[in-house]
């Protein structure tokens, strides 16, 4: 089991129907159901548009933890039990919260008045190269190539964790996030030294162990 870093300061929160807990979290007792059904009310309060509905191609295999059979699976239950809805508009199915909502773009679609597609994309995820610009600097293509190596080298998530890191440090550079990204894979991410205070556990990266590097800054 991976450990988990805890939230941050800068989380966007995703507001969930009081029927969910009411009812649905007391009587789903597949996993895979639970997961699309969390994850439609996360990507639905991030889209815009009067109307919210995802396609099967949405449902992303890597951020459930699924694989394709058990995302189907998930959806198939989920359209069963009447949390979500099930639309075909020409060749694509679509996925609407069973909401007044819901049922009016299902409606919409089906008279031909609303095409999902155009009217209601999820809003863009944020990824890397906008944390470092928001929270370190100018995006040259150097560092875009750094950031894309850094990926593949580390997962996205431990370059969003370096960057946020940076940024808290107010040690804003990407050398100073590689140096902390090249430690977790020497160390581990979660080393014996993150066993102490969250306070001593981020101070470890302004010590000793990169004084050199930063005072040639």
């Amino acid at each position: 089991m991976t450990s988990f870093r805890g939230f941050t300061d800068s989380e966007t929160f995703t507001q969930l129907p009081d029927r969910f807990f009411q009812q649905l979290l007391r009587e789903i007792d597949d996993a895979a159901e639970l997961k699309v059904t969390l994850y439609f009310l996360w990507r639905a309060e991030h889209m815009k548009g009067p109307f919210r509905a995802l396609t099967r191609m949405d449902f992303d295999v890597k951020e459930l933890g699924l694989n394709a059979e058990e995302i189907t699976r998930g959806l198939e239950k989920a359209v069963k039990r009447g949390s979500l809805l099930r639309v075909q508009r020409e060749a694509k199915v679509y996925f609407l919260l069973n909401s007044p909502r819901g049922r009016a773009g299902v409606q919409a679609m089906e008279s031909g008045k609303w095409s999902p597609g155009v009217a209601s994309a999820p809003m863009e995820r944020p990824n890397v190269f906008r944390l470092y610009e928001e929270n370190i600097g100018p995006l040259t293509p150097l560092i875009a190539d750094a950031l894309k190596d850094a990926e593949e080298l580390y997962s996205d998530e431990w370059v969003a964790e370096a960057i946020e890191l940076a940024a808290k440090n107010n040690k804003r550079n990407w050398k100073y996030c590689e140096a902390v990204l090249k430690r977790w894979k020497d160390e581990g991410r979660h080393g014996k030294k993150d066993q102490q205070d969250t306070r001593k556990g981020s101070d470890r990266y302004t010590k000793s162990e990169f004084e050199e590097y930063l005072k040639r800054e």
